[in-house]
């Protein structure tokens, strides 16, 4: 995944450089539309069609965006877009699109936070989770909750580089590292 990130970075930092503060949300918006037209097996099959010219692709692609662009955005996503196809990029689209709000959530003060947790929880749980781990990491955190049954039980919570892992699955490889030197 690194390989990607590396990847998407520049291409993250040049439309949040371009991108009006009052549109962000916007921006944001057309990002994650696009990185779901990434994910598409159709589409990714209509990527890699050598027949098929760019230009055509680009068309194609930004025409079934068009409903959520705004009007000031059109020439600039379709650069965009033009851009990625060119350099073979279109399939990091998800990465940009992530980090894009990563850095959209840095300008308003609020760090991303990933909770992977044994079991779903619910959003009462999600809320007290979450202001405890605001006084532990001492920042405005945007919860990302998702569930990992491997974990057993507990959570683990990844904020920028930093990841505090308090799962059960964590606790046995601690113990049995410990019993390993014993």
């Amino acid at each position: 995944m690194a390989e990607l990130a590396t990847l998407a970075r520049p291409y993250a930092s040049a439309l949040f450089s371009i991108a009006q503060p009052d549109a962000l949300d916007a921006w944001a918006a057309v990002l994650d539309a696009a990185a779901q037209l990434a994910r598409h097996p159709d589409v990714r099959r209509m990527i890699a069609m050598p027949q098929l010219k760019r230009e055509y692709l680009c068309t194609v692609l930004v025409d079934i965006l068009t409903p959520i662009v705004a009007a000031a955005q059109r020439v600039q996503i379709k650069n965009f877009v033009r851009l990625l196809l060119d350099h073979r990029r279109f399939h990091v689209l998800p990465e940009i699109a992530t980090q894009f709000d990563t850095l959209k959530l840095a300008r308003e003060g609020i760090h991303a936070a990933k909770i992977v947790s044994a079991f779903p929880l619910e959003s009462e749980a999600l809320k007290t989770l979450t202001a405890a781990l605001e006084r532990r990491f001492g920042c405005k955190l945007a919860p990302k909750a998702e569930a990992d049954a491997s974990l057993i039980g507990g959570v683990c919570v990844t904020v920028g580089d930093r990841v505090l892992d308090v799962s059960a699955r964590a606790r046995l490889v601690q113990m049995r590292v410990e019993l390993m030197r014993s």
